[in-house]
């Protein structure tokens, strides 16, 4: 028996937990990531809080269940052939709290909001996630930037929950942040739960004009009407991606629906049903194409995770 099958079998285990509502078996991954593209999930679990997620976590223990954790879904390429095992999403993990100059947020608060929550406080410091899809779990995780800003500068601490059902306490220097990258994204696999941001007081108007700047800029300037998990590569060192895509007139170039955004070449784009596979073929295809004409090995910012469709 698959860890996978195990996964849909500890049902009854699950929702001795979780509310029916909130435990989902195969559920497709394109209704939970902004690119609209992934295969099912054997088993997909929507914790609200702190103790629940401790519990989801004991089971997938003792069950020696393969697990990942979704916030958002930005930033996410889920392969065609779905998900074995568990899925948690932190995205009904919500609170909001002021204490001083930092912010108190679960994981599942979106950037945006909680980039409105500081602006209403007279908290200078998170404008440039103003803008930013997903959570601000899933943006620490990666460490997300965008306008000079990214969440290494803001995070305090970062509250997580290891596999054991054990809850942990990292400061900024402990996350070791490095360009969209820390050390969440290494093993052993921790949920983060809740962050602390330190951020520095300022004039609520001038905050809101900033956040109004940099979202005009991104309105101006990148394909916010299409289902994309926003810049595709990490950035590499002397060069521009975008730029250099664009340079080779890949802009509109497309594999099935999986296209280069005609209005930023940074950013790949789903025009309706695009597939993984048309997906990874199209990144494929700009990293081939980079390498022979700039002699620069493009990675991709997106995580991709999952496995290929099995032909029948």
């Amino acid at each position: 028996m698959t860890n996978g099958m195990n996964a849909c079998m500890n049902f009854e285990r699950f929702s001795s937990i979780l509310k029916k509502e909130q435990i989902r078996l195969r559920e497709p991954m394109a209704r939970h990531t902004t690119f609209g593209i992934g295969g099912p999930a054997d088993c997909f679990l929507l914790p609200a809080d702190r103790e629940e997620l401790r519990q989801v976590c004991e089971v997938i223990r003792e069950e020696s269940l393969p697990f990942f954790i979704v916030g958002g879904g930005a930033n996410l390429l889920v392969r065609d052939g779905g998900i074995r095992g568990v899925v948690i999403c932190t995205g009904r993990m919500q609170g909001l709290q002021q204490e001083g100059c930092r912010i108190v947020a679960a994981a599942g608060v979106s950037t945006a909001k909680a980039a409105r929550f500081a602006m209403e406080h007279g908290l200078s410091g998170m404008e440039f996630a103003g803008g930013i899809p997903g959570t601000v779990g899933g943006a620490a995780f990666m460490n997300a930037g965008a306008y000079g800003g990214e969440m290494s500068r803001i995070v305090a601490s970062a509250v997580t929950c290891g596999a054991d059902g054990t809850f942990h306490t990292y400061d900024r220097e402990q996350i070791n942040y490095a360009y969209r990258h820390s050390r969440f994204m290494e093993p052993p696999q921790e949920v983060v739960t809740e962050l602390t941001l330190e951020l520095t007081p300022g004039d609520p108007e001038e905050i809101r004009r900033r956040m109004e700047d940099f979202n005009a800029r991104r309105h101006e300037k990148q394909p916010l009407e299409a289902r994309s998990a926003g810049s595709t590569f990490k950035r590499p060192e002397g060069h521009f991606a975008g730029a250099m895509i664009e340079e080779l007139g890949l802009k509109g170039f497309s594999v099935g629906d999986a296209a280069v955004s005609s209005k930023h070449a940074g950013f790949l784009i789903n025009k309706g049903k695009a597939t993984c596979a048309d997906m990874l073929a199209l990144i494929g295809e700009i990293q081939r194409r980079v390498r022979e004409r700039y002699g620069v090995e493009l990675e991709p910012e997106v995580q991709i995770i999952g496995e290929d469709r099995k032909e029948a």
